[in-house]
């Protein structure tokens, strides 16, 4: 798969790579190397310039933008860097606004936060605004805004990137603890550190895989391929 940009500026120059169901999987590189292209060609966020892009079976190419969205709503998940919480909203209102576009009533979906915050160790913090918790905790609600629909993948964007070691700390312990439970997760970090925590690794340099396995006994949740190098 590849995706050039105007100039030309060729972010993937030929990449295979499948995510399979279980994976823990870290996708590095240095700035530049294709990282962030890679998570927006995952997260169907963009379309590839040639190649395929699948997701839960379907071809990415082959969709609107509703039926997109629909795809990401059911199927993915994202936490990001920032923590992209609304500032006058409690913690347990930030999660359930990731429901509001599945048709669930507002009972239900503050049902079902309450029960992602509990996943995330913050059950005790449903009333607390952002500005009243740590960032450690902030990037936890966020963690569990992306999880409460219970998505197969979860993508996490530099998910430490802005927060001190203790704090970075109990963020992959979640990140952790929700793989173990059956989430599928893929981290796209620069830190080799974080990388390591995971079991499997995907190092990316000028838009091109490196370094990495591949295996595919468990069948794949995304499936990026085609137009090699």
């Amino acid at each position: 798969m590849r995706k050039t940009y105007a100039g030309p500026v060729h972010a993937l120059r030929g990449v295979d790579l499948t995510v399979v169901r279980g994976d823990l999987l870290a996708i590095v590189g240095p700035s530049g190397s294709g990282k962030s292209t890679m998570l927006h060609m995952i997260g169907t966020l963009d379309r590839p310039t040639t190649g395929v892009v699948r997701v839960a079976g379907h071809d990415v190419a082959t969709l609107s933008d509703r039926e997109l969205s629909a795809l990401r709503s059911r199927h993915l998940g994202f936490v990001f860097q920032q923590f992209h919480l609304a500032p006058g909203v409690s913690a347990l209102d930030n999660v359930a606004d990731g429901l509001l576009y599945t048709g669930t009533n507002r009972r239900i979906r503050r049902e079902r936060a309450a029960a992602a915050l509990e996943r995330v160790g913050l059950g005790h913090r449903l009333g607390h605004r952002p500005a009243e918790l740590s960032g450690g905790e902030q990037q936890r609600v966020a963690v569990a805004r992306a999880v409460v629909g219970d998505p197969p993948l979860l993508l996490a964007d530099e998910p430490t990137g802005n927060l001190d070691s203790t704090a970075g700390a109990d963020v992959l312990r979640v990140l952790a603890d929700l793989h173990e439970s059956g989430t599928t997760v893929a981290v796209i970090t620069h830190d080799a550190e974080i990388a390591g925590w995971c079991p499997r690794q995907v190092r990316l340099r000028d838009g091109l895989i490196v370094d990495g396995h591949e295996h595919d006994n468990l069948g794949p949740v995304a499936l990026l391929k085609g137009a090699g190098r």
